[in-house]
């Protein structure tokens, strides 16, 4: 076995933009050779995500197939990856968060008795099926990981309540907001055609759980929510898979005070939610982000594995029945009160140094003798505090 390789393995775009921070960091350290597979879960999304930061794979599986299963994605997954670790073992497999490609690498890990270092360990909502299936697929993560990155305190306390060895977990930070920092420092360019005055609304919606009469509720809360407020506009950057694009361009097409766009490049998506009032989301990494920003997210699921952030008062569940996200948005867009409360520009995600520590961990774990990193351009310290990043052309309207 080679003693410094590291193989990244990266299958979608969130993944992408959490462990592009960490490729970065591990290739500033000398004697580390880090090699990039890429599992292409989501194609064209995660070649965008990639290419935002300099970032081009090794590899290529090209495993997407269209309305693909989810064993028939595993299984190719497994099948994959399985003979390039037989052939060439990695010192050390990365991967990052809770997705098929990152459940499948940590088995064909184990099979193989490679270490694998799970980032962004940890996180849980206690219901197998919400969110379906990325509750099982990090459970299965973080017991296979010979190094488990945990973003925050409340992940290490459920890695150890599952009996996860303590000498395996780490609290690192998350570093999505490693990313965002980065990408945000560049004054990002908004998105074409939007209105640089007035209150903008950015909005996602993907997740599996969320297909059929959920997706159909928020939608219709959408409508409702734009008859209120004549001077809201809505962005949506809608995501490729049927499910969800059909059912929004048939109820959202067309509508005057609503932009669907394609899937938004990192820089643009930072630059929107630097510029908008408030976030509607099922996303995971839009709960992370946005509150750093100041912004706060009405997150459209019944449970979240993030709670920190709704525990701090930036994000709120507010589930799929447009009665309430009707009334919860309505509030933040007319009480400046209630709206000051919980855009306070505050993270309880990190500080913006997750993946140097990350990075130090994994040098540490292969080559405990390992030459000293190069040294990277200094950051400022991020804590839980209000952190002055600029923002796009246009302040966000209250």
């Amino acid at each position: 076995m080679t003693s410094s390789r590291v193989l990244c393995v990266i299958g979608t775009r969130p993944e992408a933009i959490k462990m592009a921070p960490i490729v970065h960091a591990l290739r500033r350290r000398r004697g580390l050779e880090v090699r990039l597979l890429l599992t292409g879960q989501h194609r064209d999304l995660l070649d965008q995500a990639l290419a935002a930061f300099g970032l081009r794979g090794d590899i290529d599986l090209d495993l997407m197939r269209e309305n693909q299963s989810l064993s028939g994605l595993v299984a190719r997954i497994l099948d994959g990856i399985d003979p390039i670790l037989e052939r060439d073992p990695p010192a050390l497999v990365l991967a990052q968060g809770d997705t098929s490609t990152v459940m499948a690498t940590a088995i064909a890990c184990f099979h193989r008795r490679i270490p694998f270092g799970h980032v962004e360990a940890g996180l849980r909502t206690g219901d197998l099926q919400h969110p379906f299936p990325e509750e099982f697929n990090r459970i299965v993560a973080g017991r296979a990981a010979t190094l488990n990155f945990a973003p925050t305190e409340g992940a290490r306390r459920a890695l150890l309540r599952e009996g996860v060895a303590p000498e395996t977990v780490h609290v690192t930070g998350n570093t999505v907001i490693d990313a965002l920092l980065d990408v945000a420092r560049g004054r990002p360019a908004l998105p074409p055609g939007l209105p640089r005055q007035g209150r903008l609304v950015l909005m996602t919606l993907h997740r599996r759980e969320s297909f059929g009469p959920p997706a159909e509720q928020v939608l219709s809360a959408v409508r409702r929510l734009c008859a209120a407020f004549p001077d809201l506009h809505v962005l949506y950057p809608v995501h490729p898979n049927p499910n969800v694009r059909d059912l929004a361009h048939a109820m959202l097409g067309g509508h005057p005070q609503v932009t669907l766009t394609e899937p938004l490049g990192y820089p643009a998506l930072v630059a929107a939610m630097q510029r908008c009032t408030l976030v509607l989301t099922d996303s995971g990494g839009l709960q992370e982000e946005a509150p750093a920003l100041g912004r706060p997210v009405l997150v459209l699921r019944d449970v979240t594995e993030r709670p920190e952030a709704v525990e701090l008062g930036v994000a709120q569940l507010v589930g799929t029945d447009p009665d309430r996200i009707l009334a919860e948005a309505g509030t933040l867009l007319t009480s400046p009160a209630a709206y000051a409360a919980m855009a306070k520009g505050v993270s309880p995600y990190g500080d913006g140094r997750a993946s140097e520590r990350i990075a130090a961990l994994v040098a540490a774990a292969i080559r405990p003798r390992r030459a000293p990193a190069r040294p990277a351009a200094p950051r400022p310290a991020l804590a839980q505090h209000p952190m002055p990043l600029p923002l796009a052309d246009g302040a966000p309207a209250q």
